[in-house]
């Protein structure tokens, strides 16, 4: 599944550059992954490669081989864990955008996979997206020790005490008269933190890392995860429709749960300011290696969309 080693982009010092040849390169990896087996339903493919290949940043795959990059590991060896993960993030998008949750009409600019296929279909494009990253993981990342380890990460992270168990609580959250920002904080942990945090954790398995490195960069993905959630809430106060390419200020309107309309917006971005700077003290110990991991940091703080 890989493409050859001279094939990969050589990271350049702008971190925009870096996110927009490491995304060619994700992107060629996810549509060789997607490739239909014989029995797929044509429309359901059609479906899947709809909201996989929408582009975006692609902030999670490209952590993972990073983080493995930073560990001393081949980037290469770490794409089968970004394409997964890439996958799981997608089928969660499909989901969140279901009138039964987000009930959103737009993404990345164009509608939404529910408003071009029916409900039914999305549903079932997502859940094709989830079983797809599990049997890419499975199937191609090598050895079977790492393999089952980066699965396991996965499923944790995005199952019912990760992603799934925060989104839960995020919408049992909206409209609540009185919420906590440690209650936020656990919410956001878990719906936005734990993957990030996996795609970290993925990469440096891959490279062969010690247990105190993994750590380290776990919780970095968990700060980078809540930065990454503040700036998300802030987007949708300040930000444009055709900024973000989704619908913005809806949040307040359903009476959701986030930064902004719990702690200010001033107070908000300071917390997202200090979530980056223990993120980036997380990878003090790693010196130049950790640099690039840095500059990505930055990039969540500061991005407009």
């Amino acid at each position: 599944m890989a493409p050859a080693e001279s094939e990969m982009p050589v990271l350049s010092a702008s971190i925009d550059e870096a996110l927009q040849q490491f995304g060619t390169q994700i992107a060629d990896e996810l549509n060789r992954a997607l490739r239909p087996s014989p029995g797929t339903p044509a429309r359901l493919y059609e479906a899947m490669q709809y909201s996989l290949m929408a582009g975006g940043k692609r902030l999670r795959p490209m952590l993972v081989l990073l983080a493995c990059e930073a560990c001393g590991g081949e980037p290469l060896r770490a794409m089968p864990a970004a394409c997964a993960i890439e996958m799981v993030h997608t089928y969660s998008l499909i989901h969140d955008d279901l009138p039964a949750m987000d009930n959103d009409d737009f993404r990345r600019g164009r509608p939404t996979n529910h408003v071009v296929f029916g409900e039914a279909l999305a549903i079932l494009a997502g859940d094709g997206l989830l079983t797809l990253a599990f049997e890419v993981l499975a199937r191609d990342l090598t050895p079977a020790a790492t393999a089952a380890a980066c699965c396991a990460d996965l499923a944790r992270a995005a199952g019912m005490s990760g992603m799934v168990g925060g989104q839960v609580a995020d919408l049992q959250a909206e409209g609540r008269a009185t919420s906590t920002p440690q209650e936020l904080e656990a919410i956001h942990h878990r719906k936005t933190g734990a993957l990030l945090s996996a795609a970290l954790t993925m990469g440096a398995r891959i490279a062969d890392a010690d247990l105190p490195t993994i750590e380290r960069l776990a919780n970095y993905g968990r700060c980078l995860g809540l930065a990454f959630q503040i700036t998300d809430d802030l987007l949708d106060v300040r930000g444009s429709q055709q900024a973000t390419g989704k619908a913005v200020q809806k949040d307040a309107g359903r009476g959701k749960l986030t930064y902004p309309s719990l702690l200010g917006e001033e107070a908000s971005v300071l917390r997202a300011r200090c979530l980056i700077a223990e993120a980036c003290g997380s990878l003090e110990p790693m010196g130049e290696r950790g640099r690039r991991l840095e500059a990505l940091a930055q990039f969540v703080l500061e991005r407009d969309h």
